[in-house]
């Protein structure tokens, strides 16, 4: 039990046993399904606990390049990276952090392809089915106005040489039952090419 009178403040303060009892049930979940489950930084990015987190999950999702260069440094294991748009500047190093690097639209992918094939990284695309259960606009990367991901209509089919994996993000802080929403028109919209895929991040 912490004495929370000998605790500082303010500060952070983190109870390891609680910490390792969530990480057993994820890699519990991993064992049983077979499915990676991948800490991203956006919603835990405490890194010195990352060499905890590493010896149960698979590896973290990043958003830029110093967050996969943080991720590969503190927890080195697979590095899944995301942004709506890459620099010139960057992506070089991202692509040296990266495991698998997934792009927000087929020009996108285009402008990158060479450089990413060259560094073996895993490319995916990412698609947006069009539904969330989300209820504020403002989170819903899924939302009418959305340009996060790929629609259907404005999938190119004729660009997936190359691409090894499909992302969608359709959820904020939701459960398994808005998860098990999506998929049905992920499937439907997405399906035929989930079969040719190596990977989909959910």
């Amino acid at each position: 039990m912490i004495d929370y009178r000998q605790v500082p403040s303010p500060c952070y303060v983190l109870e390891e046993s609680r910490l390792r009892k969530n990480l057993q049930l994820l890699r519990h979940i991993q064992d049983e399904t077979g499915a990676k489950i991948i800490c991203a930084l956006k919603g835990y990015s405490m890194w010195s606990t990352f060499p905890l987190v590493g010896e149960y999950l698979a590896g973290a999702t990043a958003s830029s390049l110093n967050e996969a260069l943080l991720a590969r440094g503190e927890m080195n294991k697979e590095v899944h990276v995301f942004a709506p748009a890459y620099t010139d500047e960057d992506i070089d190093g991202i692509l040296d952090a990266a495991n698998h690097i997934t792009f927000n639209s087929f020009s996108q992918w285009l402008r990158f392809k060479d450089r990413t094939l060259a560094k073996h990284v895993s490319p995916g695309i990412r698609v947006n089915p069009e539904f969330s259960t989300v209820g504020t606009d403002l989170y819903n990367p899924c939302g009418k106005y959305s340009r996060l991901g790929v629609t259907r209509r404005e999938f190119k089919p004729e660009l997936m040489d190359g691409i090894e994996g499909l992302h969608f993000h359709a959820l904020c802080e939701q459960n398994a039952d808005a998860l098990e929403a999506v998929l049905v028109p992920f499937e439907e919209k997405f399906g035929e090419w989930i079969d040719r895929m190596k990977w989909v991040n959910f």
